[in-house]
């Protein structure tokens, strides 16, 4: 068995042929889809979060709105840029969502990739301490969040308080245990895979890494997992970590899916530069007739190493179709590869 769920960018814009025209628009179709992924049997809805952009941007609010539609279906993100994060605000709006969904979510985090604007993060307040760069900063902000998470006190109570305190030193509240062990990191390195799998976080690898070795894309991302897995062990930690990576699935089982996507499935992979020094390979689409995808599918040695599957949507052809394309995974791809019974 492995759990499918899907990844939504959450696009907008104003043109006519978007079902998703404003900002509104996304945020209460992520939801509808979510309740919908959730009536399809799907195990998981993840939100991507984008600043500066017609994008998804504030997810603790969706998230909860999510939360509180949904019953069952996992609630996450892929990822949330730690540059932007205040760590302790940031475990506060995260304890309160997960109260309110039961403890679904699955938060993915990371240091960002290239934003809208240059040094985004600085419009938010944020600046790398003397000897950081942007990079340090959020694993910085990362092991804060971690730290806190963890619901033990560290804050000194005032003798004086408006209200009667609890004895010893004071958590963040609301906490909601059991959050911690729900933080994925998303790795675009093996190096940064092997820092998050030492600090206990589970492991989010998505379309993209980077080009660590010059192989195809699904074999340098199997050999972060298995760096990643080999690093957990090496840890000691007591729990079984879990790994997600993303992809671009479309099967096609009707002439909608076909006009949309019949032409789109890449026979191999694309590399090119996030900055000036950065090289990464991004990995192939997929999107042909159920039978193909099988086969295809059944070659990708990352897939097969990790224990969730994020299928991305095209948020902007609406629900209906969004729902539409998971389930066309869930009935009749993920049977033929042991995914579903």
């Amino acid at each position: 068995m492995k759990k499918i769920g899907f990844l939504s960018f959450g696009h907008w814009t104003p043109s006519p042929h978007s079902a998703t025209r404003s900002a509104a628009d996304t945020l209460l179709q992520s939801i509808d889809l979510a309740v919908a992924a959730e009536e399809l049997g799907a195990d998981g809805a993840y939100f991507r979060v984008h600043h500066f952009a017609r994008q998804l941007a504030s997810p603790f609010p969706l998230l909860a709105a999510a939360g509180a539609k949904t019953r069952t279906i996992e609630l996450g993100t892929g990822v949330i840029d730690m540059r932007y994060e205040n760590p302790l605000y940031m475990a506060e709006d995260a304890g309160a969502a997960d109260l309110i969904a039961g403890g679904r979510l699955q938060l993915g985090i990371s240091r960002g990739s290239p934003e809208q604007v240059i040094d985004g993060w600085r419009y938010f307040g944020f600046e790398p301490a003397e000897g950081e760069n942007h990079a340090d900063m959020a694993r910085r902000h990362t092991e804060t969040l971690l730290e806190v998470l963890r619901g033990e006190g560290f804050a000194e109570p005032n003798p004086q308080p408006m209200f009667p305190n609890p004895p010893g030193l004071l958590r963040l509240e609301p906490h909601s245990a059991g959050l911690r062990d729900r933080i994925w990191w998303g790795a675009s390195s093996n190096a940064t895979a092997v820092w998050a799998a030492k600090l206990g976080m589970n492991l989010q690898s998505s379309t993209l890494k980077d080009d660590e070795t010059g192989e195809p894309f699904h074999i340098q991302q199997a050999k972060q997992i298995r760096a990643y897995r080999a690093a957990w062990k090496e840890a000691g930690h007591t729990r079984e970590p879990r790994v997600s990576v993303s992809r671009s699935i479309f099967a096609l089982v009707n002439d909608t899916d076909r006009a949309y996507f019949g032409q789109s499935g890449k026979e191999g992979d694309s590399v090119g530069y996030l900055d000036a020094s950065t090289r990464a390979i991004f990995g192939r689409s997929y999107a042909a007739e159920p039978d193909v995808l099988i086969k295809q599918l059944a070659a990708d040695e990352a897939i097969a190493e990790a224990d969730t599957l994020l299928l991305t949507v095209p948020n902007q052809l609406g629900v209906d179709y969004c729902a539409h394309t998971i389930e066309a995974i869930l009935k009749h791809v993920a049977p033929g590869l042991g995914w579903r019974d």
